[in-house]
């Protein structure tokens, strides 16, 4: 563990000083494309009108052959866009593959200075975080990166969310996690071949009544365990946490039903894996309208955040006042990106 006066000096020689706060914006959705696939590269620029945040995929779904082709496409992508507001960020191979240090090495290079974030595969634990922040703030340096790239941790594996804690204590370059069902699944032998989402056979079944055959069953989540510890640690620490995957993109009823799960428990946001997903996210993830105008009637009823208010008969305390200004709070984040959404609040 580094001691506190040392938790904020560069790494490297030359290398930008770590953040001691995360940028302030919308991240409702991380929005991933195969940037070896030129058609999808050509729709960037409208792309990123539509989303929060765009990442490019260099990990899994990109075959072996294409991961440099991969490469080449986010840096020419990177290099020729405006992306104005909307953050720019990629996942590179996993540490233990043959395309990480090029991957670093590559893209800090030539877009070190647009990239903002990098998400880092099946995460394990605080060593490997260390060792990419020291590996990065070294590129940095190299480069003359102006600014520090942050770290995002994909918690993927059994080893990766027993140390969870300490993942997203690991260093003031961590932005956040996202929970990668597929992969934890495997790693921790689910018996389920679906990416994200439920399953009809988990669940609980209703004690027998006298007369009755039928008993009701109620399917359960099967993320729920995982994505409340995520979010503990990452909120404990002052970072975000973030649904990954629902690899099911034709069933938008149950994506929209996993993506609220994770927004009611406190993530930021979730991944959209194809355009359809990105509406269920904005969705999901903005404040509802009337909720927001409700918690600004709290605000405004108790502006230092003591003492009681009735509002439509109902008690407020110091206790709501805080759930509301968690409300408007994402509303007036939201706001800056989506200017229906800003009339529709107020703000």
């Amino acid at each position: 563990m580094k001691l506190p006066v040392h938790f904020y000096k560069p790494l490297a020689i030359g290398a930008p000083t770590p953040l001691r706060e995360l940028p302030v914006r919308p991240e409702r959705m991380i929005h991933f494309f195969p940037p070896h696939i030129e058609k999808i590269r050509a729709r960037i620029p409208d792309t990123i009108k539509q989303v929060d945040v765009l990442c490019g995929n260099l990990e899994d779904a990109i075959p072996a052959d294409a991961k440099e082709a991969a490469r080449a496409g986010f840096i020419e992508v990177a290099q020729a866009t405006d992306f104005g507001n909307t953050a720019l960020w990629i996942r590179v191979n996993a540490l233990n593959s043959p395309w990480f240090l090029d991957d670093m090495n590559e893209i800090v290079k030539t877009v070190g200075n647009k990239l903002d974030v990098i998400m880092i595969p099946k995460v394990e634990g605080v060593w490997d975080i260390h060792f990419v922040d020291q590996y990065l703030a070294l590129l940095e340096a190299k480069y003359e990166v102006r600014k520090p790239i942050l770290l995002h941790a994909l918690l993927e594996t059994a080893q990766g969310v027993k140390n969870v804690e300490e993942i997203a204590g690991a260093g003031p370059r961590m932005h956040g996690m996202s929970l990668g069902p597929a992969d934890l699944a495997a790693s921790r032998g689910m018996k389920t071949t679906r990416v994200g989402g439920g399953h009809p056979f988990y669940g609980v079944l209703a004690d027998p009544i006298a007369g009755q055959e039928q008993r009701t069953f109620s399917q359960q989540d099967l993320w729920h365990y995982t994505v409340a510890k995520m979010v503990d640690a990452c909120v404990a620490h002052g970072i975000r946490a973030f649904y990954g995957p629902f690899g099911d993109i034709k069933d938008e009823a149950a994506c929209e039903a996993q993506f609220r799960n994770a927004f009611l428990m406190g993530c930021t946001g979730a991944w959209s894996l194809a355009p359809n997903q990105i509406a269920i996210a904005k969705r999901v993830f903005s404040p509802d309208v009337d909720e927001v105008l409700f918690a600004k009637r709290i605000l405004d009823a108790m502006p230092d955040g003591t003492g009681v208010a009735m509002i439509d008969g109902k008690m407020q305390d110091d206790a709501t006042w805080k759930q509301a200004k968690v409300i408007v709070d994402l509303a007036r984040l939201v706001a800056r990106k989506d200017p229906e959404l800003a009339q529709a609040y107020g703000l």
